[in-house]
């Protein structure tokens, strides 16, 4: 049973104060750990937020000890009515940066809050004097991420965290989004449009095209997602970057087996062979803009790709 804030004495409220801290301090101390490698400008800001938590857990625990002896009550905020869920985000790798600076204040505004309203329930003069020091303390916390980023995040520090963000976006969204957009927009011509000109039918060739294009998604997925698990390479959740294979690969042959659902054969393969063109300039422009692909040289590359595997589908299908 959870128990109710009001319901609470002074020296479970300490023991849920020394227990809070120490959780904090633990949990600013996993995003230092996490974040040190890409971001060390804000890791080093989380590590400074972990020791100010380690000194408030110690002033909590001399108060308590000066009250009530060693021994600490086993309660904690889960036991309590109104304290946040935490959801635990600093068990997941890799950890974005955004996503610990978010939860970091939103614990420093539960703490300010929990320190006010202990305070007004303390009777005991020196513990409402800490208690509300401690308020204070927090209520500066939340504005502490800010300053202490203004303090780390210089300039340079920004630019090189705003790099290693790019790298990562590059490595986890990027990469795996255009290798099945690249796949799925190539690898299904040859039997899209085989079919095509063999049976000289919009439905079937729309049909078989669906089939290589969810196909190849799920292939893609799977393959993407078993590579490797991201702990080595930094490329992030296997399963995440197999989603976003699988999708834009199926996303890439499905383009142009849409326009088949026209059912004037002619116009259909004209409408496809528009989209293919199309597909084919946004994959260069992708490369160009996010992988420093000369766009003339990506364009070059796809296009001999793409057109090679057209003709192949073509001789094929009218053979």
């Amino acid at each position: 049973m959870l128990k109710k804030f009001k319901d609470l004495s002074e020296k479970e409220i300490l023991a849920i104060a020394i227990a809070a801290e120490e959780e904090d301090g633990r949990i600013y101390g996993e995003f230092a750990d996490a974040l040190r490698d890409e971001y060390p400008s804000t890791a080093q800001m989380f590590e400074e937020m972990r020791e100010e938590e380690v000194g408030h857990r110690d002033r909590l625990f001399a108060m308590f000890r000066q009250r009530f002896g060693d021994h600490i009550p086993l309660i904690r905020r889960e036991n309590v009515k109104g304290f946040l869920t935490r959801k635990p985000v600093w068990l997941v790798r890799p950890l974005g940066v955004k996503v610990a600076r978010r939860q970091a204040e939103l614990m420093e505004l539960e703490a300010s809050r929990f320190y006010a309203r202990a305070a007004s329930r303390t009777t005991d003069v020196s513990t409402r004097e800490l208690l509300n020091k401690l308020a204070d303390e927090e209520r500066k916390h939340e504005r502490a991420a800010g300053q202490l980023e203004e303090k780390h995040l210089n300039a340079s520090a920004k630019a090189m965290e705003d790099e290693s963000h790019r790298k990562l976006f590059l490595l986890q969204v990027v990469q795996p989004g255009l290798l099945g957009l690249m796949d799925g927009s190539i690898s299904t011509l040859a039997p899209l449009f085989a079919a095509a000109f063999a049976f000289q039918n919009s439905w079937k060739a729309f049909l078989v095209g669906l089939a290589a294009s969810v196909g190849a998604g799920i292939s893609m997925g799977f393959s993407e997602s078993q590579s490797d698990d991201g702990s080595l390479t930094g490329r992030g959740s296997p399963w995440l970057r197999g989603a976003i294979t699988g999708l834009m690969t199926t996303a890439g042959g499905i383009g142009h087996t849409l326009p088949f659902l026209i059912s004037n054969f002619h116009v259909a393969t004209l409408v496809a062979i528009i989209f293919v063109a199309v597909e084919l300039l946004v994959i260069s422009f992708i490369r160009h803009r996010y992988m420093d692909t000369p766009f003339l040289q990506a364009a070059f590359q796809v296009i001999v790709g793409g057109v090679l595997v057209f003709l192949t589908g073509w001789l094929i299908g009218s053979a």
